[in-house]
């Protein structure tokens, strides 16, 4: 394999969030750091200021005896949930983060799996956690980011804040930890399975931000999107934000979206693929309805020529649509699954970079991510420089298991070594992805291992690769492609099973698929199509489920 010399950005190294916070006093205590609303009134807080209520929040944890506090938050995304984050974070103890979308029933046995000692969370949840009080004798104050007034163990978190801005600090910020010991435990929210606990040191999480900095870096405005108590916003977000100093603005909820693009004019924004296709779904539907959808075509073809000869006018020629992004926005950061090259492909069109990585929780949770200035949206990119990669028994085109060691590879599963020792291997962490490395060391991405479909001719089918292509049909919402078994166990043709915008024949789903997968081998050509009444059953993270029986509306004789 040839080696590629990128060029990295210069990022200030850091060994502890407690070094990352002093470095943002230090460098940026007047620059704002957050944004957000409260009944529709924008506010915003320094660096400094935020800082302080970090040390005022901490300083009344540690007067309460939990400054090693195993600190669990439960809510939507908020100033507030951040605040608990980085104070958790800078304590001694751990941060466990969960699912606000989780059943009640999860929500209680993760509370007690994880041995909280704290739990912050939002109005909503209080009465359920009155009722199961007894099952949860192990948390020892329950601290309400709406409430007023304490209530025994329950708590006002503003008083919280009040009460510890009083107090000295010293005991607080004498506090460290081990930076090989957990410093957050995150419950996976897997496609099959119950949850489980990946630990991650306070090392893992300066490396992912450090490292993945020095490849893809962020701008002085962005907007938070996704949700806090997954890895890749937490960490990749959240953390990589805080370390670039940059000004975060915080999206109430996804309704909000539009219009806080052009309320905050954000440069950056991390979103998932699903995010990525609704937004080029809606601008091509835009054009479409006002009858430019040739002149578009013919902007871009001339927008790419004048490119060749070292001239932009992507930003004048699509000014509209910049404006609907707030007219700022300059880099989508894409993750949590694979992306359509087409989708990459518009957003370069239009101006917009959209840099695509890869991850998982495991690995805290960056691998890799394309570099912007080698962006080349039909990969995940390069790795970060704390970690080797390697792919495991690949095949005859190189495709096999990804493999990962290094500094931001988690410690292991919670209590559970047994399923640590089946992913963890001579300090290889088998991913569980498929994919091949390319001649420039970038990642492509194939598939999850446990969705390989093996048809009788021997041919393994990643069928990941053939939804992306029938995702581009405008009408498919969602697709699953799987096999039908032969009496040999192994699949003998495929079938993709989807959920449609539209009133649709099997027969003109069918050849609309055909048209769109007729560049792939014979063998992963579509033989049958079923059409459901129902979108797919998903996981709290919005990825389908597999291998779950639906109500499907039609079926397509083969």
């Amino acid at each position: 394999m040839a080696k590629v010399n990128y060029k990295y950005y210069d990022v200030t190294m850091v060994s502890s969030i407690r070094e990352m916070i002093d470095l943002a006093l230090k460098e940026a205590p007047d620059k704002i750091a957050y944004k957000y609303k409260v009944h529709d009134e924008i506010r915003s807080i320094t660096y400094e200021a935020f800082i302080n209520r970090i040390y005022s929040l901490g300083a009344y944890l540690t007067a309460n005896g939990e400054g090693a506090g195993r600190i669990a938050c439960l809510g939507a995304n908020s100033f507030n949930w951040i605040t608990a984050y980085f104070t958790a974070l800078r304590s001694s103890g751990a941060f466990v983060p969960l699912d606000a979308q989780l059943p009640e029933k999860d929500i209680i046995h993760l509370l007690c799996d994880s041995c909280a000692t704290v739990l912050f969370y939002d109005k909503k949840y209080e009465k359920m956690l009155r009722e199961h009080a007894d099952e949860l004798e192990g948390v020892k104050l329950f601290i309400g980011f709406d409430r007023d007034e304490a209530d025994g163990k329950f708590v006002s978190f503003a008083k919280a804040i009040e009460e510890g801005s009083q107090l000295d600090k010293s005991d607080y910020l004498a506090l460290t930890s081990d930076p090989n010991a957990m410093k957050m435990l995150v419950y996976t929210s897997g496609t099959t399975g119950m949850s489980k606990g990946v630990m991650l040191s306070e090392k893992n999480l300066v490396s992912c931000v450090c490292y993945g900095l020095q490849v893809s870096t962020v701008f002085e405005v962005g907007l938070s999107l996704l949700p806090y108590s997954h890895t890749y916003e937490s960490v990749a977000d959240l953390l990589v934000s805080f370390h670039k100093h940059s000004t975060l603005c915080i999206n109430e909820s996804l309704k909000a979206v539009l219009k806080n693009l052009k309320t905050y004019q954000p440069e950056y924004i991390y979103i998932v693929p699903a995010i990525a296709e609704l937004f080029v779904s809606r601008i091509t539907r835009e054009i479409e309805n006002q009858g430019k959808a040739e002149m578009f075509k013919l902007l871009v073809k001339a927008s790419n020529m004048l490119r060749k000869i070292g001239i932009d006018k992507r930003k004048k020629f699509f000014g509209t649509i910049h404006e609907n992004f707030g007219g700022n926005l300059r880099k989508i950061v894409c993750g949590g699954a694979a992306i359509r090259p087409e989708v990459g492909e518009f957003f370069d069109n239009i101006g917009i970079s959209l840099i695509n990585g890869y991850g998982i929780t495991e690995c805290s949770p960056l691998v890799c991510a394309n570099h912007d200035a080698a962006n080349d949206y039909h990969t995940a990119g390069i790795k970060l420089r704390c970690i080797d990669w390697r792919i495991d028994d690949p095949d005859e085109e190189g495709v096999g298991e990804i493999c990962i060691k290094g500094d931001t590879v988690m410690l292991g599963y919670y209590n559970n070594p047994e399923a640590t020792a089946e992913v963890i291997v001579d300090g290889w962490f088998y991913t569980g992805d498929y994919g091949y490395i390319n001649d420039k060391e970038q990642l492509i991405i194939c598939g999850r291992k446990k969705n390989v479909i093996v048809l009788d001719n021997g041919k393994n089918i990643y069928p990941e690769e053939i939804e992306g292509y029938i995702q581009g049909i405008d009408y498919v919402t969602e697709v699953v492609v799987s096999g039908e078994m032969s009496e040999s166990g192994n699949a003998s043709s495929l079938t993709a099973e989807v959920f449609l915008s539209e009133d649709k024949t099997v027969a003109e789903v069918l050849k609309s698929i055909k048209e769109v997968c007729k560049e792939l081998p014979i063998y992963k050509q579509i033989s049958s199509v079923k059409i459901r009444d129902t979108e797919f059953e998903k996981t709290t993270s919005k990825k389908i489920k597999r291998f779950v029986n639906n109500k499907i509306k039609k079926d397509a004789d083969k």
